[in-house]
């Protein structure tokens, strides 16, 4: 059986004189499978992500919350321990979080609606949702 590769066919393989072969590890590297969706599956995450809608307090919460309000502000000055339940709104989608923080009173800012605790946290007064003085 004659073909039109007899001449070469058992001939040794060519190595080049400039290119090194390449080492094995590095071959296998080629055929590693290729991510076309690179950042989707965090994207999937992000979407999957639930968040809480945002409060709307009725008028009885709100004269509550008022109520609460006058009372620290008479306390002020003894810095009284407190608790708050704020709503922090969600950065990248609609809604947000509750979230309950307690420590010591120590500034009311009623122009810029805040509230400051001991420890430097300020508290939105618009966000507020539950405010509890500790005896």
């Amino acid at each position: 059986m004659t073909g039109p590769y007899d001449d070469i066919i058992n001939l040794p393989r060519p190595v080049s004189k400039k290119h090194p072969p390449m080492p094995m590890s590095k071959r296998a590297a080629q055929f590693l499978p290729f991510a076309a969706l690179t950042g989707f599956e965090g994207e999937i995450e992000e979407a999957a992500r639930l968040t809480e809608a945002a409060p709307e307090l009725g008028e009885d919460a709100l004269i509550a919350l008022d109520e609460q309000l006058s009372f620290l502000r008479e306390r002020l000055s003894e810095q009284p321990e407190i608790s708050v339940t704020r709503f922090v709104p969600d950065e990248k989608k609609t809604g947000g979080r509750y979230e309950t923080l307690t420590g010591r009173a120590r500034r009311l800012d009623e122009p810029n609606r805040t509230l400051f605790l001991a420890d430097g946290t300020r508290v939105d007064l618009d966000n507020l949702v539950e405010l509890t003085l500790k005896s």
